[in-house]
């Protein structure tokens, strides 16, 4: 059933993503309209390769000090998805990828992943073992 359910997700964004793709060829141009998928594409790259690396550096620092990696780790997945998201051509997942980029509407994207890893552990949904070196 979930497969299903993201199966059809998946066939709307993209068929949104063309649909966005068409009207805004119509309006400025095929050129214009693929100058601008493409400049999406190289910005998406740029920010996934330095925002990235600031979060799993931050990631990595409060490891060393001892201190839970939480929000630098959801950071981190904010920014990948994210660079994903401008990588992929569509002007729809452009504007989520740039939010999920941006340093103040990242912490909305956190909040509601925060909220939704904690409704799964708490249901049993997802549950954390040990790997064969654990203590």
């Amino acid at each position: 059933m979930l497969i299903r359910k993201a199966g059809l997700w998946f066939l709307i964004a993209i068929a949104a993503e063309l649909a966005g793709i068409v009207v805004m060829s119509s309006w400025i141009g095929g050129g214009a309209t693929f100058g601008l998928l493409l400049l999406g594409a190289v910005i998406g790259a740029w920010l996934l390769q330095s925002e990235g690396r600031k979060a799993w550096q931050e990631a990595g620092r409060l490891m060393r000090e001892g201190q839970p990696p939480g929000h630098a780790v959801l950071n981190g997945l904010c920014v990948m998805a994210g660079g994903i998201l401008l990588i992929v051509p569509g002007f729809l997942s452009d504007i989520v990828g740039l939010t999920l980029l941006l340093p103040f509407t990242r912490p909305l994207y956190r909040a509601w992943m925060f909220l939704w890893l904690e409704r799964r552990f708490r249901s049993g949904s997802i549950r954390v073992f040990r790997g064969p070196f654990g203590r």
